[in-house]
């Protein structure tokens, strides 16, 4: 049961004691209530997506200055949620939820600083996202996609590398040093950006994987939460990579 996503490593499901399997039984993991808070989680963050989002311009359609509080406030908070949930995953029935919330105030101020500078993008960018959903959703139910051994490794490998591209820019961020070309609009740039996003989009298909890994053992009732909070996290990154395709594709018109 391995998975690219970090909140979905290969012992998520395995009971913290005895290293195995927590057996089935009436308060066991289950697919419809994973799907469930799934879509809970992204009720939330769609809530408070919107509050930031309307709480970042002014009357004239202008970007707030305030609006960077919502953004720093909600990376900053969303990543220390998101760390604690994987964790401590007994508590994610507590800090998925507050995950989405503050993870819905980033994702909004993001989205409005986006739609402030290509009108539409926001639309298009979430379309493609749970369009993208759908599609490896049914291609997974219908066997057409199938999370083999080999199929698992090439994504896990391409999804450390992407993380450690995007580490490194940080790091030489600081530094005034840029990498030239995969960040920029150029067909190199726009190149990478769609690797990025074909390789998060294949992380959902290990999620699904994972998910039913763990209904299949019986996992305990919890573990729907973390799982829907671990779903979540891809389709946030998705959803991000897409803007980011999506401003590069706009910027070279």
């Amino acid at each position: 049961m391995r998975s690219g996503n970090p909140a979905l490593k290969e012992d998520t499901f395995l009971d913290l004691h005895s290293g195995t399997v927590v057996g089935r039984n009436a308060q066991a993991m289950s697919l419809n209530g994973t799907v469930n808070k799934t879509g809970l989680l992204l009720l939330l963050a769609v809530l408070t997506a919107a509050f930031s989002w309307h709480a970042s311009f002014d009357a004239t359609g202008q970007l707030l200055p305030a609006a960077t509080l919502y953004l720093y406030g909600g990376l900053i908070g969303g990543l220390i949620l998101a760390l604690i949930t994987i964790f401590k995953q007994q508590w994610a029935p507590v800090t998925a939820p507050l995950y989405a919330l503050v993870e819905g105030l980033f994702l909004g101020t993001v989205s409005a600083m986006y739609e402030a500078r290509f009108d539409g993008i926001v639309l298009q960018a979430v379309i493609l996202t749970f369009g993208t959903l759908l599609a490896l959703l049914a291609a997974y139910r219908s066997g057409l996609i199938r999370a083999t051994e080999n199929f698992k490794l090439g994504v896990v490998a391409a999804t450390g590398g992407i993380a450690l591209v995007y580490l490194a820019t940080i790091v030489l961020g600081f530094f005034d040093i840029n990498i030239p070309y995969i960040h920029e609009s150029g067909l190199i740039g726009i190149g990478f950006s769609l690797f990025v996003v074909v390789i998060a989009a294949l992380n959902l298909v290990l999620d699904f994987d994972f998910i039913e890994s763990g209904v299949d053992a019986g996992a305990p009732k919890y573990m729907e939460w973390y799982a829907a909070f671990g779903l979540m996290v891809t389709l946030v990154w998705l959803y991000l990579e897409f803007l980011r395709l999506l401003s590069k594709l706009q910027s070279r018109d």
